[in-house]
């Protein structure tokens, strides 16, 4: 019997299939994660694994280095943290992600890891599946602020101080161009903390908070 043709990956798909790929991952035990404690090996072998997943059902595109996110067709990329420490870092592209979003969505996974020492295996308990869309994945205070002094009638000048002020890694006449457009139209409400570095520092910890409360940032532990 000829095998079922795989179907084309979408954000939808992804979501749900992330969902159930979580599910079963923390009821799994792995030997060879038993004793590791690098988050980057962690992180590495739960991609790897759900991107196996996902290839034996549906036909998707490869990651490229030059764009730098996991799924380039769908314009998101898959991070995995620890539940201790949320964060993980990303490619530095511009300091305008920092007030308009990375450019890309992103899906989360949020694990906590158990030895068993008597079988010798790891479990990988998945406690939060996030999918944050590009939209929000700006810096939550700066966002926040561009918003209230807009709200309040800021001018240009007083957009360029504040960036300023904050350390945002532009000279000024990038300063002047990103408040230019923050005039035109205000900034959408990012919900993750960068910090300032030649490689982004996000941190997840108010997205994990607000999870399924607010627009752009979707809980899918509970995704049927």
């Amino acid at each position: 019997m000829p095998a079922l043709p795989l179907i084309p990956l979408t954000p939808l798909i992804l979501q749900r299939e992330a969902s159930i790929f979580a599910r079963e991952e923390c009821v799994h035990a792995e030997p060879l994660l038993f004793g590791v404690d690098n988050g980057k090996t962690i992180g590495t072998y739960i991609e790897q694994k759900f991107r196996n997943y996902l290839g034996s059902r549906y036909t998707t595109t490869e990651g490229n280095a030059a764009k730098g996110i996991d799924f380039p067709d769908l314009n998101i990329d898959v991070k995995t943290t620890s539940q201790q420490q949320p964060q993980s870092s990303c490619p530095f592209r511009s300091a305008r992600q920092k007030v308009f979003g990375l450019g890309y969505s992103l899906l989360v996974f949020v694990y906590a890891k158990t030895d068993d020492h008597e079988r010798r295996t790891a479990t990988l308990f998945i406690t939060h599946t996030l999918y944050i869309e590009a939209h929000a994945t700006g810096d939550y205070t700066m966002t926040r602020r561009l918003r209230e002094m807009l709200n309040d009638g800021a001018n240009q000048e007083d957009l360029v101080a504040y960036m300023m002020d904050r350390n945002l890694p532009v000279d000024d006449i990038e300063a002047h161009a990103i408040a230019s457009e923050l005039l035109a139209a205000a900034p959408a409400q990012g919900y993750l903390t960068i910090s300032n570095a030649l490689q982004w520092r996000l941190q997840y910890g108010r997205a994990i908070q607000v999870a399924g409360g607010v627009p752009g940032v979707l809980d899918l532990g509970d995704t049927p």
